[in-house]
């Protein structure tokens, strides 16, 4: 463990005296606070953050804001022919949720 620490010190001295460790995004600026996290939960917030960075968004949420748009239609809505569609969208949104979350946590566990 000495040996990889002393490794990694010499890498970062490298890179400082290169100057490949200024101008970097948020140089100056505080890390922000993170919850103590388990490996597992650890391993999760690190694939969001890095899928965040590069502008991917899980198909979970993409439905999540889907679902949330269409239950806020459905009360708006005043036709009844309207109303059944959108009641088949919201079921046929709610299910396909479901199957996202679901398969997300079967893969994690």
């Amino acid at each position: 463990m000495r040996s990889f620490r002393t490794l990694v010190e010499r890498q970062i001295a490298k890179a400082r005296a290169s100057g490949k460790l200024s101008g970097l995004t948020g140089e100056g600026k505080p890390l922000p606070e993170r919850p103590i996290e388990t490996s597992e939960a650890a391993a999760l917030s690190a694939g969001m953050r890095i899928m965040a960075e590069a502008g991917v968004v899980p198909e979970e949420f993409t439905l999540k804001k889907q679902l949330d748009e269409t239950r806020k239609a459905y009360t708006d809505c005043t036709s009844e022919a309207e109303r059944k569609a959108l009641m088949a969208r919201i079921a046929d949104l709610e299910l396909r949720y479901e199957i996202a979350r679901e398969a997300r946590k079967k893969f994690i566990s």
